[in-house]
């Protein structure tokens, strides 16, 4: 009997790759592992090793207990336009959505407190959410606001768009921001939401905004997915 030769991690990923631009799998949902790895006469080691390749082509991604998925296409994020997530998500033709997760008042410490120009210590609004692109959760984000710009703004309908709120009870838009963005493992407070493990490959988009009279309102804290998000910026 002829032996067939054990068919390494890229051949199976090419394999994978010809099978789903065929749209092969219905659901976006890949097979479970156990089973792609008897399709392909391989080991689980093998068979992950080609998965992670496809995913660092962002043409799948995982979710924890989950499995993996064919990967949508990222959401394009220019940080030089002032469009809300929701706004954002819907001219590109994607459906957006946002769960609070808790909302109260904190003590600034640290880096919050110097970025939003307050002593250790000051009494700040702390609004975490969760955020979805077409039902899958994409960004755990903190913000962090000062109060004496926002009173009463805790018992708002906090799912809504911030800057709309902004706008609309405070009148308040922005007037300047400054980002910083770094790619680094996302923390144990941002992982699970988004269905990873701590310490998977994340983006921390940090920005302080200030408002039409240049001074600092908000500080939001943003962890991304990395294979949801792309970067682009038009001067």
């Amino acid at each position: 009997m002829e032996s067939i030769a054990p068919k390494t991690a890229d051949v199976i990923a090419s394999a994978l790759l010809a099978r789903i631009k065929a749209g092969e799998f219905s659901g976006g949902r890949l097979p479970a592992e156990r089973a792609l790895s008897e399709a392909f006469s391989t080991t689980r080691i093998t068979l992950r090793e080609a998965l992670g390749k496809l995913e660092a082509q962002g043409v799948i991604y995982r979710e924890l207990r989950r499995g993996w998925f064919i990967a949508p296409p990222r959401l394009i994020y220019n940080p030089l336009y002032h469009s809300h997530f929701h706004a954002m998500a819907a001219e590109q033709g994607r459906h957006a959505s946002t769960e609070v997760i808790a909302a109260q008042k904190v003590s600034a410490q640290g880096a919050i407190a110097a970025a939003l120009m307050l002593e250790e210590g000051e009494t700040v609004f702390c609004i975490r959410r969760l955020r979805r692109i077409d039902g899958r959760a994409v960004l755990y984000v903190e913000h962090y606001l000062n109060p004496h710009f926002f009173p009463g703004l805790l018992s708002e309908d906090l799912t809504r768009s911030l800057t709309d709120l902004y706008d609309q009870r405070y009148g308040i838009r922005y007037g300047g921001a400054r980002f910083t963005i770094l790619p680094g493992p996302l923390p144990d407070v941002a992982a699970p939401a988004l269905n990873v493990a701590a310490g998977s490959p994340g983006l921390l988009i940090t920005r302080i905004n200030r408002n039409q009279q240049k001074q600092v309102i908000d500080c939001d804290c943003e962890y991304w997915r990395y294979d949801a998000l792309c970067v682009e910026v038009e001067a």
